[in-house]
């Protein structure tokens, strides 16, 4: 398992403070999509300068104008962008045939996707895909546990939403485990943010 990190509301100067805390027990940094509604394609382009050597998942949420937002985010240092599995199956299309053009990959996030959708989506064996408990539904409905996901054991899976170290030891004793953990506040909202990725790092081995 591998750890993406998720910088979401905090100012680009901020994002690299932190990720330079964490920086060796990460390996991929997403450049979440408060930063880049905030600040526009210059927060990727910044991560990617003061990281050259690290994954950088533009996570631009695309639902439509695909080839258009993924070319930016490609264009601007990205390697992985993310594209809401709710779009309709040309927008998926564009977002895999842009990925493929420019040697990157994406991201599909399942995030309020139905059980049909999900079966059309898994056609797209070259794509991540990522279960989501979203901003949202753990703050208003306390909902933050992936205990009960199954992964397609074919797909690469990504998790995200409110994951702790308590969370991830449950995930760590699961016979189904996700390619990559997404962990946002549990690391950029810690005191030491260096000290705890290295505790999750330590968890997954």
């Amino acid at each position: 398992m591998e750890i993406q990190l998720a910088l979401d509301r905090l100012s680009i100067e901020e994002a690299i403070r932190i990720t330079r805390e964490a920086e060796k027990s990460i390996d991929l940094i997403e450049v979440g999509t408060s930063l880049i509604k905030e600040f526009g394609m210059e927060a990727v382009s910044k991560i990617r300068e003061a990281f050259p050597n690290k994954t950088i998942v533009g996570d631009i949420k695309t639902i439509d104008n695909a080839i258009y937002e993924f070319d930016l985010c490609f264009n601007a240092g990205g390697d992985i962008a993310t594209v809401m599995g709710v779009s309709s199956i040309h927008t998926i299309d564009a977002c895999l045939n842009t990925a493929a053009k420019h040697g990157k990959k994406a991201m599909i996030d399942l995030l309020n996707t139905t059980i049909e959708q999900r079966v059309s989506l898994f056609q797209y064996k070259e794509a991540i895909f990522c279960e989501h408990i979203s901003k949202d539904e753990q703050e208003m409905a306390g909902r933050n546990n992936m205990d009960k996901v199954s992964f397609v054991p074919s797909l690469e899976w990504a998790v995200a939403g409110g994951i702790t170290i308590d969370s991830i030891e449950n995930m760590i004793e699961s016979e189904s485990r996700p390619h990559i953990v997404i962990i946002g506040s549990a690391i950029t909202k810690a005191d030491h943010p260096g000290k705890i990725a290295a505790a999750f790092k330590e968890i997954i081995g």
